[in-house]
């Protein structure tokens, strides 16, 4: 029996049905490790999400019928992946089908926080839109601005080819110089001084780890160029939020457009009140094509998994 935690895609939860006997938890709130262990009664698979957290005591009291865990996601740091291979559990994640909805959103968000398009929006449902003049809400282009890149895996690449086609020059932050051929004319900056000190736009594309941690600090923030503008599509941890909303309120940056936050979706509540700051709840991956392929990669993972213990 294969348990899936939360509401899947039709296609994806037709798919589980003819491969499995399926039990839909339908969590919607906050996971409860204690109801979800009562619920997997004849249960030998798992499908969760990154809502959903599988840490070291929870992992330790799956019952030893469970013989996968897979994740709804490419990140697994809701996971405590050491104490699920401590065990001998596999853990199947979603790579490779994401990235280019995910460069979408960064996109998406650029061009909202650059042309103001979240204010503007918020201007016309309140009845307050009184006409225009020349000096009527300015935002800044991005026509030829210099795009950095913090990560330069596949998400970070399929946003620089999106913003090339801006006319934007890219710069990149990563833990190795890519490839001539992967690098496609982006420039690789050694060190955060030269990366930050040059770039327009900051696009924030690693994933959660201790290395990663609050990067975006005050001493970082001080390094961007005044009115620099940040995105994040990341995870949310990688931004001290202190940090960014004083430089938001101070205008030394321009303007942020965030996807993803610390402690979501309990957001830090200071971004509700910047005009500067486009949120997103989480949304990166969240196309219909993306979100289909994303549970079917996962049904293979359960499936070769499950084959291989079989023997």
């Amino acid at each position: 029996m294969l348990i899936i935690t939360r509401e899947v895609p039709p296609d994806v939860a037709a798919r589980a049905a003819r491969e499995h006997k399926v039990r839909n938890l339908h969590i919607t709130g906050a996971f409860d490790p204690a109801a979800f262990l009562a619920a997997l009664d004849g249960a030998n698979a798992v499908l969760c999400t990154p809502a959903d957290r599988f840490d070291a005591a929870l992992i330790g009291a799956l019952p030893g019928s469970i013989k996968v865990l897979a994740t709804y996601s490419v990140g697994l740091d809701h996971i405590d992946v050491e104490a699920a291979a401590a065990r001998g559990l596999p853990v199947c994640n979603t790579p490779d089908v994401l990235s280019a909805a995910t460069a979408e959103l960064a996109l998406t968000l650029m061009l909202m926080a650059a042309r103001r398009a979240g204010e503007g929006e918020r201007l016309i449902r309140a009845g307050a839109w009184r006409g225009i003049s020349p000096t009527f809400h300015l935002g800044t282009s991005l026509t030829g601005k210099k795009l950095g890149i913090l990560g330069m895996g596949r998400i970070g690449r399929e946003l620089a080819v999106m913003a090339r086609g801006l006319g934007m020059e890219i710069f990149y932050r990563n833990r190795s110089r890519l490839a001539p051929e992967l690098e496609q004319g982006a420039q690789f900056c050694p060190d955060d001084a030269s990366f930050l000190g040059v770039i327009d736009v900051l696009s924030i594309n690693v994933p959660a780890s201790p290395e990663t941690k609050f990067w975006l600090n005050e001493a970082r923030i001080k390094l961007l160029k005044p009115g620099a503008i940040v995105v994040n599509t990341g995870r949310g941890s990688t931004i001290d939020d202190a940090a960014l909303i004083a430089a938001l309120r101070s205008g030394h940056v321009r303007a942020a457009g965030l996807d993803v936050f610390n402690h979501e979706p309990n957001l830090h509540p200071d971004y509700l009140t910047l005009e500067n700051a486009v949120l997103l709840p989480h949304i990166g991956s969240a196309t219909i094509e993306t979100r289909n392929a994303m549970g079917f990669v996962a049904l293979d993972g359960i499936a070769q998994v499950l084959k291989a213990a079989a023997g």
